[in-house]
């Protein structure tokens, strides 16, 4: 009498599961012993640099270091130092009389004198309004002096210096 043997498709999978466990940690016991340090990346000893650690771009254009004259139409952005408590200044608008402008503060608080301007704080961390005229100068913060030389057509020409 022959006796036959039956096999379930269970015992074959059982079978191929095996084989690959067996093979993946041969191949893991062979990186991490052969020294050439071409194993997974946890048993990398290098650390992974973080986001956290990265300064903070140096702001950039004409005005960056503080000083300049630039014209300047609605809807330009001009870079400050951080020094001067303002973010980029945003021109919004500019009129035959008067330059209107918009920057966010940096700092806790702010000042502004010799234009009108105003302030207030937003969900937003907050941010203070300019209205310059032609030929007007105004102190910021104590650190800033933003002159308003020349009104155009549709441009203005804007001085900025530390405040003196």
């Amino acid at each position: 009498m022959v006796t036959m043997m039956r096999r379930t498709s269970s015992t074959a999978v059982v079978a191929v599961v095996v084989a690959v466990v067996l093979a993946a940690l041969t191949s893991c016991s062979s990186d991490a012993s052969d020294g050439s340090g071409s194993g997974s990346p946890a048993s990398d000893p290098t650390p992974t640099p973080t986001e956290t650690t990265t300064p903070s771009p140096s702001p950039t254009g004409p005005c960056a270091d503080g000083k300049c004259e630039i014209e300047v139409a609605v809807g330009d952005v001009v870079t400050v130092p951080e020094k001067y408590g303002l973010g980029p200044i945003e021109v919004r608008a500019i009129t035959g009389g008067a330059v209107e402008m918009v920057a966010p503060l940096t700092g806790s608080g702010y000042s502004v004198s010799g234009c009108s301007g105003g302030g207030g704080v937003s969900s937003d961390g907050g941010g203070v309004g300019l209205n310059c005229g032609e030929g007007t100068v105004a102190t910021i913060n104590d650190a800033m002096s933003l002159e308003v030389v020349e009104i155009l057509d549709t441009a203005a020409v804007l001085r900025i210096e530390p405040a003196g």
